[in-house]
Order: structure tokens, then sequence, then C-alpha cells
């Protein structure tokens, strides 16, 4: 039986009312939710579902508890939590569930991790740093190198840079982080998501994937001997292609990913095709960790009115590979 753990995120926004909600339905996976017991009765009370809490014990749980039930293995916060309200003193709390999710992947406990969102300003004011959830466990499980992929249906978009200020991605933008980035991305799309042979699309950095070299230098330069290199290694790639033509639908028919050099150049368009239903996945840990594909949206907390489409497709999505990898 699959074990999938689930950390809340940031406890003053959304995540814990999706995973509450989540516990709503019943599953053929078991569901271990890494958080404050006491936190989660409160918001349940809030948000006015029947929650059941169970602590979580892996020599007693063999099989998915029933809807309206949700296994806790407990992680205390440090302050009292209000919803809407990010409080610095727990982000330690934040980093312990992502820990404990980790290691009990690593461990062999849990089969995957699904991760609902953190507030990286809360966590930063708190003295700690922290760019993303996909950094943080890259370095957790040992300093791998991590890939970013975000997935809304039959679209999957990956990014070679993360979250980097736009004056600093020219210069990340490098044949050996190609090389890397595409060869983790060739691999994980044949393992995670059973696609033999992977058709990836690289863009361009500049407009117009560099007009020639008259936009900019990184495709003549650096962007297309990394994809002669990487084809004459039997992957099965395109590009540089414009970033303004390669995402119609006619171009993506072709392709099982796009290959972004930014954030910002790839996930607007995913999040326009498929936000509240699309899911973050990271490739390139020794571990199975989906997402959701928005923040936390403090507003919202313990309203009632969060939208459960994407944590709902991320824990589905961490059962499909999770199966796969076990067949």
């Amino acid at each position: 039986m699959l074990r999938i753990a689930i950390t809340p995120g940031e406890p003053a926004g959304i995540g814990p009312d999706l995973v509450i909600a989540l516990a709503q339905q019943q599953h053929t996976a078991i569901i271990i939710s890494i958080a404050d017991p006491d936190m989660l009765a409160e918001r349940a009370r809030q948000l006015g579902m029947p929650l059941t809490l169970i602590a979580y014990d892996a020599s007693k749980i063999t099989q998915p508890v029933q809807a309206g039930q949700l296994l806790v293995y407990p992680e205390k916060l440090a302050a009292t939590c209000k919803p809407g309200v990010a409080d610095p003193l727990n982000a330690p709390y934040v980093l312990n569930s992502l820990r404990k999710a980790a290691d009990g992947c690593q461990q062999g406990n849990f089969d995957a991790m699904l991760t609902a969102p953190v507030n990286k300003a809360s966590i930063n004011n708190a003295g700690i740093t922290f760019s993303g959830h996909t950094e943080f466990l890259a370095e957790h499980c040992g300093s791998v190198k991590p890939v970013m992929l975000l997935c809304a249906d039959q679209l999957r978009v990956a990014l070679l840079t993360t979250h980097l200020p736009l004056s600093k991605v020219a210069e990340q933008i490098t044949t050996e982080r190609i090389l890397s980035i595409t060869r983790i991305l060739h691999h994980d799309l044949q393992t995670m998501f059973g696609i033999d042979n992977p058709h990836i699309a690289l863009l361009g950095l500049n407009p117009h994937a560099g007009e020639a070299g008259h936009l900019g230098h990184e495709e003549l330069s650096i962007i297309e001997p990394a994809i002669m290199q990487l084809q004459a290694e039997g992957l099965k790639l395109s590009g540089p292609l414009p970033a303004d033509s390669a995402f119609t639908p006619d171009s993506l028919k072709h392709y099982d990913a796009v290959l972004a050099m930014y954030h910002d150049q790839g996930l607007p368009v995913l999040k326009h095709v498929g936000f509240g239903n699309a899911v973050n996945v990271t490739l390139g840990l020794p571990i199975i960790r989906t997402s959701v594909d928005h923040g936390t949206a403090l507003e919202l907390a313990g309203t009632g009115k969060a939208h459960s489409g994407s944590i709902e497709a991320a824990f589905d999505l961490a059962l499909e590979i999770a199966t796969r990898q076990h067949a």
C-alpha cells in the first residue's frame, strides 16, 4: 500500500485547508499529514468540515483511512496560528515538516511527498535563507541538481533556471547547465512519465531566439552547441525555438516537454492553460515530490473559498509516479 506524505506548508495560508479538503475523499493510498494536529483540528472547525485525526503509527496503519479521517505525524507549531497572518516564528515548523517528509521518503517509509505552498517571505524574515522548495529539497537530499517541471494536462514545462532575479538569468545560461538539466529532464520523462523516447523543445533566451545573433549571442554560442552535443548522445531535441511561437498548439503537439530558460518565460503560459489544476514536480531528486501550482493565498485561509484542484492533481500525479516506479 503506497504512502504519500503531505506537508501543509505555511500554517496561516490555505495549505491546511487543502489538506483537510483532500481528507474528505476516500483514497487508494495512505495519506500522512506532517503537521500540528491542534492547528488542523482548529482549521477544520473554522471551515465547518468534519475531520477525525489519527496519530500515524507505521506499524499499525496498513490501509487507507476513511473519508473525513486524516493520519497525522505531529510537528508542533512554535506560535499560535491565525489564518491570514504569517508568523516568522513558525518558519522552523514549516521547514521541519519538509525535512521529516523528505527523510521519510529517503528511508523508504514514504513513497512520495506532496507539498502545499510555503510563504518564502516569512521564512526569510525569520533569518533563514530560503528561495523555494526545489532548492531546499535538493540541498537536503545531498546537493543534487534539481529541475522544476510543471504539468498541466499534456503540457509540461521545465525550467533551466528557477528563482533568480531577471538581471542574473543570462549569466546562468551555460552549456554545462543545459547539458545536465536536459539529461535529467530526458531521464525523468522516461522513468516518471513512462515516455520511452521523449522529444524536448529548448527555447532560446532572447527574442526571436536571438535573430541569428542580432538580438543576442547565447543561442549561437551556448544553447545550439549544447543541443548538438546532446543530439549526438541520442536525445531527441529541437531548438533553440523562439519562445513567442513555441507554445502554439501546432508547435506543442510535436513535443513531450518544453525547456524554458527562465521562470517567467515558461510558467505564465502553463499557468494560463492550467492554473488551479497544474502540478509542480521536482526532477533530479532521489525521491518523488509533487506540489501545487499556486501560493499561500493568505486572504483565503479559513474562508472555505480555496480551490482544491491543484492539490488533488498533485496527489494523483504523485500516486501515478510512485505506482509506475513500484511496478
